[in-house]
């Protein structure tokens, strides 16, 4: 083989190499998470503050289990939550504004100081609101101490705080973030997961 035929012969080849090489780069097709997402998202992730959040919830304990459907309107300074299902009366209502918390059941209109007395007085349990608002997230709150196991990604799998142990089972992509899909909470024998059906967050540009 001449010097020529030779150099002919490894341009093309060359080409493929650096091609695929190039191909081993690309970024991660839509759906899919790729390391270093969850670092690069964390401004916007502890910026959201509104949202609308439509879940399945199952609730169980050592006597028994039900579920419900979840509608949670989420803004700074007031969220709703609407629970219709077996919890409670069929249909309860919790809302909490500027410190005031209130909760509506077909038995009436019922206040008190925090939402946790509101949730165990009227539906005997009760999930801490205040973390609950940063765990649906992926962040542990940011009122106490806490332990948290990242998977090989980077993304939160496992949080332990207030007695609580999050495990976070799936994510979805909306808005350009990812957030968690499937959250299983556990605290002694109350047993919460936690499926989203629809993720819309309100992100700041």
């Amino acid at each position: 083989m001449t010097p020529r035929s030779l150099t002919t012969l490894l341009i093309p080849l060359l080409a493929l190499l650096l091609l695929a090489g190039c191909a081993g780069r690309t970024p991660a097709p839509d759906g899919e998470r790729a390391a270093g997402q969850w670092q690069s998202q964390a401004e916007r992730t502890e910026a959201l503050d509104t949202w609308i959040l439509v879940a399945r919830v199952g609730l169980r304990t050592s006597q028994d289990g039900t579920s419900a459907n979840l509608d949670w309107s989420q803004h700074p300074h007031y969220y709703r939550m609407l629970l219709s299902g077996p919890f409670g009366s069929g249909r309860s209502t919790l809302e909490g504004r500027e410190g005031r918390f209130s909760l509506t059941t077909s038995e009436g209109r019922f206040e008190a100081e925090t939402p946790e007395a509101l949730m165990e007085e009227q539906l005997g349990w009760s999930l801490p609101m205040g973390a609950l608002q940063d765990w649906v997230r992926g962040l542990p709150g940011s009122q106490s101490d806490y332990h948290l196991e990242e998977d090989e990604l980077g993304f939160p799998q496992r949080l332990e705080q207030d007695g609580w142990q999050i495990e976070y089972r799936d994510w979805t992509l909306a808005e350009e973030l990812w957030l968690p899909r499937r959250l299983v909470m556990n605290y002694g024998d109350l047993r919460v997961t936690l499926v989203v059906t629809d993720w819309r967050p309100v992100v700041d540009e």
